[in-house]
């Protein structure tokens, strides 16, 4: 969704018809001077929300709400430093406070927990990547913080990668029936993503033309012996690993120098939690 589609909707839902307590204590003529100051060490996201929540504010208001990144998002920040500035008519700083920090919070929140992903990987060349578990209308911010915190992205939506999963496999009849139908349909360009949870798929899904294995919910020693496998049917095909991945799990691998190209997780998202941030106007 649109960034400035989404900053209205969260303005509908927390200011509706109307702030009930900034108007009545202050005037529109009012100016105002306000920092957001990170609460705890953090990795700032979310600024292209923020700064959609006060030009909305502003423009209901008919005035002019300035948002200002004093640090580019990606930045690891000391608890206690201001990321951003807000000037303008204090009733609109005040007004966009909430939505503005919710949405910093939750996105600067993912970037932080992301770095414990990718910093347990250390040399290790493999990519850590999200998944399509994420908050409904919030896919592009929350994708947006995991590359701020150091990681990368899997396929955005169902529209740009195809990936033959197990439920398509048994709807369609077996491995080769779902990956050849799937290849006859997409142009030449597409690669087509088939996960695999037993050892014994794998040579079949090579076979019928997969270009990435996503090795699903492997323990170790499975995924182990997994990777020879695949590595010994084709030596290119690249191989994902995904299911219980924890920044733990990531060293070891890393520490084994398994042979793996990619490490996917939905928890890089769906477990961060929010982070602190405050705003405070000045005197």
């Amino acid at each position: 969704m649109n960034v400035a589609t989404l900053a209205s909707l969260a303005l509908d839902e927390d200011w509706g018809p109307g702030d009930l307590t900034t108007p009545a204590c202050i005037g529109l003529e009012v100016e105002g001077d306000a920092l957001i100051r990170a609460r705890t060490d953090l990795v700032v996201s979310g600024h292209s929300f923020a700064r959609a929540i006060f030009t909305e504010v502003g423009r209901r208001l008919g005035v002019a709400v300035n948002y200002e990144a004093l640090l580019p998002e990606g930045s690891a920040v000391a608890k206690g430093v201001a990321v951003a500035r807000i000037t303008g008519p204090a009733q609109g700083i005040l007004i966009g406070e909430r939505p503005a920090l919710n949405g910093l919070m939750k996105l600067s929140g993912i970037a932080t927990h992301v770095g414990a992903y990718t910093r347990a990987k250390g040399s290790h060349p493999m990519r850590i990547v999200d998944t399509r578990k994420t908050t409904p209308l919030w896919r592009a911010l929350e994708k947006a913080a995991v590359r701020h915190g150091g990681g990368h992205n899997h396929r955005f939506a169902l529209y740009d990668g195809a990936m033959v999963k197990d439920n398509h496999i048994v709807a369609a009849g077996g491995i080769h029936e779902a990956v050849t139908a799937v290849k006859a349909s997409c142009h030449h360009l597409v690669k087509v993503e088939v996960e695999v949870d037993r050892i014994d798929q794998i040579e079949a899904a090579i076979e019928a033309g997969a270009d990435v294995l996503l090795l699903d919910n492997m323990d170790d020693a499975t995924l182990e012996a997994a990777i020879a496998v695949a590595r010994a049917a084709d030596p290119r095909v690249v191989l994902e690993a995904s299911g219980n991945v924890t920044p733990e799990r990531i060293r070891g691998i890393a520490e084994k120098g398994l042979d793996i190209d990619v490490v996917s997780s939905g928890g890089l998202i769906h477990q961060a939690r929010w982070i602190d941030l405050g705003m405070d106007m000045a005197e």
